[in-house]
């Protein structure tokens, strides 16, 4: 064994990027909720981004790391400590064997990434590691970690131990991520208009831009249920069954809007009035009971733009990681 839960969070799970090419099965992709805080830390330690992470939400759980490792947290900040030293976000850090990671304090975002280095070795299904809790399979049988789960690291041959010193518990590396521009402006999200939008009647969509929505309690990873002005369509709608998509915004009956998350059903049969761009499901993902958001409108082009924009600031990362990490074993 590697890894120890000594104490369980409120829902602690293996992820990685999702499980696609299974929807036709009802099977959704699920995957991390932050795909990009996920791809990061798993980047700072040297693997590939589609490497198995434990995906946190607060409170977080207590770890025990039983062999000398390299990790890296990424993603809400839950003020990480090993035996109560102060870890830093987005940064690579050597710990020691017999060192406890825990999450004492909330300070901003709703989920928190922990990656290793080498991986967790879990078994796939259906070419994923990542858990679906309502299918129960994938990550650690198909559940959240519970207090006595062992997670072993898969294996790697750099010596961690010798980058301590004798009297530290904890090395951070010199290198880390500026990721501000990422998730700058938090509670703004830019929005493609959906199959639906023009059903909207003009007032609803002028209240829709113009107007703040708060993310319910009830919220998940399903989706964020949103509680602001009631919005309304022109002329009642039925509609078939049609594909859906993480970012997807539906109107419900109520007259309220769900957005769609990582666990979000394959189908559904409300009106689609709006998806939110790729590049802002990282803020979307950080968003929590209570907060607040505004929809901005913008058109195909710009998602585009930043979509790419933000995947090439990632290869460039992903390069640099690895020649930092190599540098330093040589």
């Amino acid at each position: 064994m590697s890894l120890s839960i000594i104490k369980p969070g409120l829902l602690d799970t293996v992820q990685d990027l999702g499980r696609y090419g299974y929807s036709h099965w009802g099977i959704n992709p699920g995957g991390a909720m932050d795909v990009y805080a996920a791809k990061v830390a798993n980047m700072l330690v040297g693997n590939c981004p589609t490497e198995a992470v434990i995906e946190m939400h607060f409170p977080g759980p207590q770890i025990l790391f039983n062999q000398n490792t390299l990790i890296a947290i990424a993603g809400a900040d839950f003020s990480p400590c090993l035996n109560e030293e102060p870890l830093p976000l987005w940064t690579p850090i050597v710990v020691r064997r017999n060192t406890v990671l825990q999450f004492p304090q909330l300070k901003k975002g709703a989920v928190a990434y922990l990656a290793i280095h080498g991986g967790i070795a879990v078994d796939k299904w259906l070419g994923s590691y990542s858990t679906n809790l309502k299918a129960g399979a994938g990550g650690v049988s198909g559940r959240q970690l519970k207090k006595g789960d062992d997670l072993c690291f898969k294996d790697n041959r750099i010596y961690f131990a010798g980058m301590l010193r004798e009297q530290d518990n904890l090395m951070p590396l010199q290198w880390r991520v500026n990721v501000r521009k990422t998730y700058k402006h938090p509670h703004e999200i830019f929005i493609i208009k959906g199959n639906e939008w023009e059903y909207l009647t003009g007032t609803s969509q002028y209240d829709f831009l113009q107007n703040d929505f708060i993310v319910h309690p009830s919220s998940d990873r399903m989706g964020y249920q949103l509680r602001g002005n009631m919005m309304q369509t022109s002329h009642p709608i039925e509609m078939v069954s049609c594909g859906v998509s993480y970012g997807t915004l539906q109107l419900l009956p109520d007259g309220h809007l769900i957005a769609l998350m990582a666990d979000h059903q394959t189908t559904g049969g409300y009106p689609r009035i709006g998806n939110v761009i790729a590049a802002h499901l990282p803020k979307l993902a950080q968003l929590r009971p209570s907060d607040n958001v505004q929809f901005k409108l913008v058109d195909l082009d710009v998602a585009e733009r930043m979509f790419l924009s933000q995947q090439n600031d990632l290869h460039i990362l992903e390069r640099a990681c690895r020649e930092h990490l190599n540098a330093l074993v040589c």
